[in-house]
């Protein structure tokens, strides 16, 4: 059989939806580039393009078809790849379009590379064109992926790489999958039961990140509050303090916590400054009604405590949520009180969904859906709130110090980068600020951005 370089393989990655998905999209580069794939920017063309898929909502699913069809027409003769929640749910669904080469759910993210590989040979088989090399065994790339500085030998390593993308954080998976079960979540069905990953596996990706120049890093997962339950001594907390002791990555978010799981105990780690100080706190609605209906673990009374708690210990910290818009059995009066109560919380900033049915969730069977004509409504004035929740938090930190890690900057000399607290900034500097991390005070607003001048 006639081989041909891997490098010749070109890799685009397309994401939709959480952190989640985007840890396991880093995964997914990684897994290309280590088994000789060379991945380029989503911008690109490529010879394929992987779909990482969202289902939470069917405007997320219509985006996915959207997309995959869209991409088949800029790139004819890509291998597409439809992968992620959606593929998850309803592989069927994906299946049927002509665009996608092949339909691959969350369960089968690990074989994704190897069933990429099988494709392309088939095709080469099929057009008599000269077949791609023999993909390494599944042991070769497992041991490749253990080994921290593991490259290939005609390309840049994946620090190297990375450091030319601007790359600045990572994204890192602590568990997966979710036992809450709430009545409007299709997460548990596509993600599965709650798994937590071993604390030393965590170590050493974070260590692997850090030593190819990423100065921060993400935690994600569904449940992460949850983390450990299925482990032998260690929770959470435990976990952040590893992670603050064992790793020298300088800067570490938690991607999300629920109200009921956030105490004390927890909140005393973000005494140490690596530990940023923004909180994403899901609330979904603030009518006690509605957080039964959707069943979730805590009232009103108990996320104001969670909040509270936030921030006596922090008050500079930015604090943001989730919240659904027309839940079925939403009354005018619950739809009220929860929008009275999110204004109350003063968040930095508000996620604004409107409910979504989702075949396979119990909500799905409900009665008393909100007509659409009210959920616009409604949606209309969350979006407003939110906006209005957004600028206050923003202007409330002007004159602020805050540590920014900076990304990337545009043609006309601007930085853009990302304070401790989850504000989003930008700042004029001649200097290469790219990936570095600085002290900035916050100095003003330019319409939807925050200026900032690095102290």
């Amino acid at each position: 059989m006639t081989t041909r370089e891997y490098s010749q393989r070109t890799v685009a990655i397309h994401t939709h939806g959480c952190k989640l998905n985007q840890a396991d999209s880093q995964s997914l580069a990684r897994q290309f580039s280590e088994a000789g794939y060379r991945v380029v920017s989503p911008a690109s063309s490529a010879d394929i393009i992987v779909l990482n898929s969202c289902t939470v909502t069917a405007t997320a699913d219509a985006k996915a078809r959207q997309f995959l069809r869209a991409a088949k027409r800029r790139n004819p003769d890509a291998v597409v790849v439809a992968t992620g929640c959606y593929a998850e749910r309803a592989p069927g669904d994906l299946d049927k379009l002509e665009a996608v080469s092949l339909v691959l759910g969350n369960t089968a993210k690990p074989e994704l590379v190897e069933s990429v590989q099988n494709v392309l040979e088939k095709d080469a088989i099929s057009s008599s064109a000269p077949a791609p090399a023999v993909l390494p065994s599944r042991e070769s790339m497992r041991l490749a992926r253990e080994r921290p500085h593991a490259g290939h030998p005609s390309r840049p390593s994946m620090g190297e790489a990375t450091a030319r993308a601007g790359r600045t954080r990572a994204m890192v998976k602590i568990q997966e999958g979710c036992d809450q079960v709430c009545a409007y979540c299709i997460v548990p069905k596509v993600r599965g039961r709650e798994r937590s990953i071993p604390a030393e596996k965590i170590v050493a990706e974070i260590n692997r990140h850090t030593d190819e120049g990423r100065r921060e890093v993400a935690l994600t997962g569904t449940q992460l509050g949850t983390y450990g339950f299925d482990l032998d001594g260690i929770d959470l907390a435990g976990l952040l303090g590893r992670i603050l002791s064992e790793t020298s990555v300088e800067r570490l978010r938690v991607s999300s916590l629920q109200a009921h799981e956030i105490t004390e105990r927890l909140l005393a780690l973000w005494g140490d400054t690596r530990l940023m100080s923004h909180f994403h706190i899901p609330l979904q609605s603030g009518s006690d009604r509605i957080l039964r209906r959707m069943r979730r673990r805590y009232i009103t009374a108990q996320f104001r405590a969670a909040l509270d708690m936030v921030r006596r210990r922090y008050p500079d910290a930015g604090v943001t949520t989730d919240f659904i818009v027309g839940f079925p059995g939403e009354s005018g009066e619950d739809f009220g009180c929860s929008r009275d109560f999110a204004a109350d919380m003063r968040f930095a900033d508000i996620h604004v969904f409107p409910y979504s049915p989702r075949p396979g969730t119990s909500a799905y069977h409900f009665g008393e859906q909100v007509a659409e004509s009210e959920k616009r409504e409604r949606m209309a004035e969350m979006l407003a709130l939110s906006a209005g929740c957004r600028l206050r938090f923003r202007e409330s930190q002007i004159g602020n110090v805050r540590p920014v890690l900076w990304e990337q900057s545009s043609r006309s000399g601007h930085w853009t980068g990302l304070t401790d607290n989850y504000v989003r900034v930008r700042a004029a500097s001649e200097s290469d600020l790219g990936n570095r991390i600085t002290d900035a005070r916050l100095t003003g607003m330019d319409g939807d951005w925050v200026l900032a001048e690095v102290v």
